[in-house]
């Protein structure tokens, strides 16, 4: 290869224009830049073949730890329209029936915060495992429960495990997370709790035509399947990297740490936010105290967190999803829909529509932020509510009520699962302080499952007191109230690590503006801190 800038010397022979060699010149070798370029390229590759690696491993994470989600979405599904034929085979009365439904939401309870101290002690992963294991004692005890009596039994330790699922999934998976993507991937477990009421739905649907004695118990049966994956996940998801930092697992935890981050080099800056939030690296600049304690007699930035994250998970419930979902074939029964195959293909229907809107959130959560989801979801659950409340008071029996019943239902489960389904288990996962995140996230996961039990095991008498259509009135005045709620006491989280989550609550101007603190604010604060 030659050079450029060769011309014609004084004697009319060719030459190097008076170029001297070695000088810095603007003359250069054609190829002088390649390797460079090589490099570079070679580079970026390598780059883009481990973001893609990454995604899919934390993909994968997200999707195995959800996977005890399915359990409680099944038994929400699975018993609308599995007690129809309990009643029909064990002879239960209506109040009996309310037990039966609500009892699972009140003692999940106790696994949720059993759950808090356990995922502290043995580690979030193999809290999960343990979720799956009692989950599968108490269902293998329903499909052989000869009386009602033993069912309970076997409500009550399925309650316990899905109580343990329901609060370390989103925990796990917002501890594992790329800030970027946190968002939608704490999303999960309430996509996996829709699946599960919709193969709930269905599993109703497709056994139905079995004996009184036979289908209820093939019903309860099935749900035992996804806990038996959780078994092969085990193998394949890793610790918490926040909860490895906590036991002064360093090294592990810069470990998994390099397989959930794209950017190798954002590594030690991501561990060193997590040592400094988990104080391992300060020598205890937080008072030596019990978690407990804390909780009970909390700071006045935790008692902010504390009104956020509880709150947020009682309205999700108060606002009567259950209701609407456990108690479908009722309500639509109460519509005008007589025949059985047509109140549970309606139920169904339901089941579709809140399984296709989780994904509208996923998209949206980490574009368009918690705090705008929220206000969708809970002003259109609102207008849905009391459209069902009218429908049913004044609409009659009609085919005109029948469709305006199934519109209003699906609009309400739509709404839900746009915002408040999923945003408040996303919340509940971010915004408390590490060393308090496992056990604060179970006093909300607690605060959720009591509302749970309490709608479900009340409305029935309620609906039967007060009327379908009163009962949903006071469920949309509910809802109304919600979105006052957000306003006031939640903020946006969008964009934002979980340790500088932590330090937005610390600022006074939490209050008073709608929740709102701009990220430059968090920002100062970070480096204040």
């Amino acid at each position: 290869m030659g050079l450029v800038g060769v011309g014609e010397t004084g004697n009319g022979e060719m030459g190097l224009s008076s170029v001297a060699l070695g000088t810095k010149n603007k003359y250069k070798r054609m190829d002088s830049q390649l390797p460079d370029e090589d490099e570079d390229a070679s580079q970026h590759q390598l780059q883009e073949k481990r973001s893609k690696k990454t995604r899919k491993y934390v993909l994968a994470c997200a999707i195995f730890a959800s996977l005890n989600s399915v359990l409680l979405g099944y038994d929400v599904g699975v018993m609308s329209g599995a007690i129809i034929f309990i009643q029909e085979d064990l002879k239960i009365t209506e109040v009996q029936e309310e037990v039966l439904v609500g009892i699972l939401s009140i003692v999940s309870l106790f696994g949720s915060l059993a759950g808090g101290k356990t995922s502290d002690m043995i580690g979030r992963k193999w809290t999960m495992a343990l979720a799956a294991v009692v989950f599968q004692a108490g269902a293998g005890v329903m499909v052989f429960a000869p009386s009602f009596e033993i069912l309970m039994v076997g409500r009550l330790l399925a309650g316990i495990g899905i109580g343990f699922g329901v609060m370390i999934a989103p925990v796990y998976i917002a501890e594992i997370s790329p800030t970027i993507a946190r968002g939608s991937l704490t999303s999960f477990p309430e996509i996996f709790i829709n699946l599960g009421i919709l193969l709930g739905y269905v599993s109703n649907y497709a056994f139905s035509g079995l004996p009184a004695h036979i289908n209820w118990r093939i019903m309860l049966g099935v749900g035992i399947l996804p806990s038996v994956f959780i078994g092969f996940a085990l193998f394949i998801i890793p610790e918490s990297p926040r909860w490895l930092v906590i036991q002064n697992r360093v090294d592990e935890a810069r470990s998994v740490l390099l397989k959930t981050n794209e950017n190798e080099s954002e590594v030690e800056d991501r561990l060193n936010e997590i040592l400094v939030a988990a104080d391992t690296s300060s020598g205890g600049k937080y008072e030596e105290k019990s978690v407990t304690r804390e909780l009970l007699s909390p700071s006045p930035a935790l008692r902010r967190m504390l009104i956020t994250g509880f709150g947020i998970q009682c309205f999700q419930q108060i606002t009567g999803i259950d209701a609407t979902v456990y108690y479908s074939p009722e309500i639509f029964r109460e519509a005008g829909i007589e025949d059985k195959t047509n109140l549970l293909a309606a139920t169904v229907a339901v089941g579709v529509t809140k399984t296709v809107f989780i994904m509208v959130a996923i998209l949206l959560i980490d574009k368009l932020g918690r705090k705008p989801l929220l206000y969708v979801s809970t002003i259109g659950m609102t207008a849905c509510l009391f459209s069902l409340a009218f429908t049913l008071t004044f609409l009659g029996k009609g085919q005109i009520g029948i469709a305006m019943a199934i519109l209003s239902v699906c609009g309400n489960v739509a709404f839900f699962s746009v915002g408040i389904g999923p945003v408040c288990w996303v919340l509940t996962s971010e915004i408390f302080p590490l060393r308090l995140r496992a056990q604060a996230g179970a006093l909300g996961a607690v605060g959720n499952r009591v509302c749970s039990g309490l709608v479900a095991m009340s409305f029935l008498s309620v609906s039967n007191a007060i009327s379908f259509g009163g009962t949903f009135l006071i469920f949309s005045v509910v809802s109304a109230v919600s979105v006052a709620f957000v306003y006031i006491f939640v903020p946006e989280t969008k964009g934002k690590s979980l340790e500088q989550i932590e330090l937005l609550f610390q600022t006074e101007q939490w209050q008073g503006e709608g929740g709102q603190v701009e990220l430059g604010d968090v920002e100062h604060l970070v480096q204040k801190g």
